[in-house]
């Protein structure tokens, strides 16, 4: 009767754990450098996600990520119904979130990886490319509707204000830094599906101003990340009411550190993995000075590292 109970109790062991990868006979098969696992990100991050999940699996080749690109609350809802081990995103878990999990017996860790500046990108043929603090609060706020409201005499009608998608991590940051809370207001707000889309976007429509993260601009072809894409403009933002080009930042990663660029958020790789396996492995090698390092040449500011900026004099 002893041994009836005590196969029970495994039994039901058995179906507490999650699989965060493939099932092998009912359990996972990965180990700190191979098996295969899924994850999730929110799909702003994309580019600098891609870039490191390429580098791991070159040093690692028994390993195999397979990164899932969704929307903040989507990932988030994954990581609460332990359907997944790893999700980056950014922000961090709230304590509700993190008390849930520990009603299920979870501990979950966070780690910040990588500042990334909010980009505001205007079309190629608009020239007007310094906008206040102030101006963009008031866009997304809908105080201000038409071009020719901040930009005295302009032509070029209505601000078509554009995002990736309604749940995005792009989104949430507006609301929760730019507008402390309060919900975007902008009258003509187009809502993509991707980041890329958004950049396509507003490479065809004039009057347009697209919201994305910094990490999706950087010119490939550009060994010093000081150039973006050349399809579109990046606006210079200025913390002063006149905004003029001598006072305005774009999201370099030297303004990103000095505070010149405001809208400055922080990438999170949030894990729920007690078997301390792939997922836990790969959220660490982010942290670490080899992913350090991927972060920095992809133009976004890693999270650790001592980086010196010099100013240095150009002769002409």
């Amino acid at each position: 009767m002893r041994l009836s109970t005590q196969l029970v109790v495994l039994f039901l062991s058995s179906l507490f754990f999650f699989s965060c990868g493939k099932k092998d006979r009912g359990g996972r098969t990965d180990t700190r450098i191979s098996g295969e696992i899924s994850f999730y990100a929110d799909e702003s991050f994309s580019p600098i996600i891609e870039e490191l999940r390429r580098q791991f699996e070159f040093e690692f080749p028994q390993a195999k990520l397979d990164p899932i690109y969704t929307n903040e609350i989507e990932g988030f809802n994954q990581i609460k119904d332990l359907k997944t081990c790893l999700f980056f995103t950014s922000r961090a878990l709230k304590p509700s979130e993190v008390a849930y999990l520990k009603t299920k017996r979870q501990l979950p860790e966070c780690f910040p990886i990588a500042y990334d500046g909010l980009a505001l990108i205007c079309n190629k043929n608009n020239n007007d490319t310094c906008i206040s603090v102030k101006d963009v609060k008031r866009i997304f706020s809908g105080e201000v509707t038409n071009w020719n409201q901040i930009v005295p005499g302009s032509k070029r009608g209505e601000i078509e204000v554009v995002f990736d998608n309604n749940q995005s991590a792009t989104l949430h940051y507006v609301v929760d830094s730019i507008l402390d809370g309060k919900p975007i207001n902008s009258p003509n707000i187009v809502a993509s599906k991707t980041s890329k889309e958004v950049i396509d976007y507003v490479d065809q429509t004039p009057n347009a101003i697209g919201v994305i993260g910094s990490n999706w601009l950087n010119d490939r072809r550009d060994t010093t990340n000081t150039t973006f894409n050349k399809n579109i403009h990046v606006m210079s933002v200025s913390l002063t009411d006149d905004a003029k080009p001598f006072n305005s930042w774009k999201p370099y990663q030297a303004y990103l550190l000095d505070g010149r660029y405001p809208f400055v958020r922080t990438i999170y790789a949030i894990l729920v993995d007690p078997q301390r396996a792939l997922p836990y492995s790969f959220a660490n090698y982010v942290t670490n000075p080899k992913g350090q390092l991927i972060v920095f040449k992809s133009g976004l500011l890693p999270f650790r590292g001592d980086i010196i900026i010099k100013d240095v004099k150009v002769k002409k």
